[in-house]
């Protein structure tokens, strides 16, 4: 469906992101990989990604909080395939607190890679899209974007604004052949949320499994986890032709966490 378009998705070493790079890697796109982690094993999932699907696969390790750096990413990309044509930003990170204790420091960064990053990468690669009258741009926000949760000041913060970013650049991209959308998961079993499962079981002192039902107990009516493959799959259905006039939206995959 996609075969020769280039997709960058950002934050996509592990989870989400790496779910979403798969299944766009299926469809046909060549495909930049960004995040952290050992590089033995991102040049393992590049390679694989490359070797699975007949595609090109690069990587780039910019800093998503560092501006010039994320310039410099777009830059490459367009360099080595032409556009970026379809753009997800899924990079994240998360920090718990309340609001008077949450470290300044924290914040920034949160609001940095959470939130700026999407502003950065959309500005740099717009303009390729609308010379070539096409793009699809994805911003990974949250359950969190729409409701809150105690103690996440910074993440519910960004995640917000993520959802502001997405209709205003849908607004200013409208009729030009480029979409804008925001898919709004609720928990899915990413390193970050592994952390937070881990943290709850260490504080009281309960089995993981338990933390898990727990967790999803608080929020997540369906009681099961979103998977990166649901939502990859939905990432491909908003790059077909069938969403051509999807734009602004907001689409929640959270097994019913906002419907209550």
């Amino acid at each position: 469906m996609l075969k020769g378009k280039t997709a960058l998705v950002t934050g996509s070493t592990s989870g989400i992101g790496q779910g979403i790079a798969e299944r766009l890697a299926a469809e046909g796109c060549n495909i930049v990989l960004n995040g952290f982690g050992d590089a033995d094993e991102i040049e393992t999932l590049r390679q694989g990604i490359a070797d699975a699907n007949g595609v090109e696969v690069a990587y780039s390790a910019a800093d998503m909080s560092k501006p010039d750096e994320i310039r410099d990413m777009i830059r490459e990309a367009e360099g080595r395939f032409g556009a970026i044509d379809i753009l997800v930003n899924n990079a994240g990170i998360q920090h718990v607190a309340p609001v008077d204790e949450f470290p300044p420091e924290k914040w920034e960064q949160i609001i940095a890679i959470n939130l700026s990053h999407v502003f950065y990468t959309t500005h740099h690669a717009l303009p390729k899209m609308r010379e070539r009258g096409w793009g699809r741009i994805i911003n990974i926000a949250s359950a969190h974007g729409l409701v809150a949760s105690a103690g996440k000041a910074g993440y519910v913060a960004a995640k917000h604004g993520v959802i502001g970013l997405t209709k205003t650049t849908a607004l200013d991209t409208a009729g030009t052949g480029i979409t804008c959308n925001a898919i709004c998961p609720g928990w899915v079993k990413t390193p970050l949320v592994v952390k937070q499962i881990e943290a709850k079981a260490r504080d009281k002192g309960i089995a993981i499994e338990q933390a898990e039902r727990e967790l999803l107990a608080e929020k997540q009516p369906a009681l099961e986890f979103v998977t990166p493959e649901q939502l990859g799959a939905y990432a491909a259905f908003l790059c077909s032709d069938a969403a051509r006039t999807v734009t602004g939206a907001q689409v929640q995959i959270d097994g019913g966490w906002t419907a209550q």
